[in-house]
């Protein structure tokens, strides 16, 4: 009897483990200590290339329809050259037969020569006082109209001195002249304000 209690016992604490096991707290799961995937530069190719199937282009630029992965790289290795990912995100991808070495120098050498036509702006400074002579303003507009065709900004400075605090007005009159002398090759940006005693603008060119 009481042997049979005992086994009745085991039984039941044998349901219970079994219970925990199927339906207790998930096993703790080992930190994944493999190094992360280093993103390649560039598009994929040869046997980085995953798909089973690609469509492929052949190296005179020949749509040659759908091509098993391995057989493209094959044909690609048998002329010399490599098999290129060009449109990844189509299915399946489209590869191209080339020479990828000669392609990267050339993607890298258009990128570099568009870099260099990249225009950076840059913000002249022309300095004006309120009774400036016709002579020296003259001379001011013309290399104002010098940096706009060059693409750069111009930041107008007007300062005041002393009594002519108290003539505000003559500036003023002068920067309208500015904006309507350069109206043809240039927009205002930032329209006249005040910092301290001098006015600040500055013109754009359109």
């Amino acid at each position: 009897m009481q042997l049979a209690s005992t086994l009745a016992r085991c039984h039941v604490l044998l349901q219970n483990i079994a219970f925990l096991h199927n339906f207790g707290e998930l096993p703790i799961r080992r930190p994944n200590r493999a190094p992360p995937t280093v993103a390649k530069d560039g598009p994929r190719t040869n046997d980085d290339i995953r798909n089973a199937q690609i469509q492929l282009i052949d190296q005179n630029g020949t749509n040659m329809g759908t091509v098993e992965t391995m057989v493209a790289i094959k044909m690609a290795m048998e002329a010399g050259m490599d098999l290129v990912e060009i449109s990844p995100n189509t299915s399946p991808p489209v590869c191209k037969i080339m020479d990828y070495g000669k392609y990267k120098y050339s993607a890298q050498k258009k990128a570099a020569e568009a870099r260099k036509k990249q225009k950076v702006v840059e913000i002249k400074e022309i300095k004006l006082r309120p009774m400036i002579d016709d002579h020296d303003y003259d001379v001011k507009m013309r290399a104002m109209q010098r940096f706009f065709e060059e693409g750069d900004k111009v930041k107008i400075t007007l300062r005041y001195r002393g009594r002519e605090m108290a003539h505000q007005e003559i500036g003023t009159k002068l920067l309208d002249k500015v904006k309507a002398d350069v109206a043809q090759y240039a927009k205002v940006e930032q329209d006249a304000k005040f910092e301290g005693r001098q006015v600040v603008m500055v013109l754009a060119p359109r």
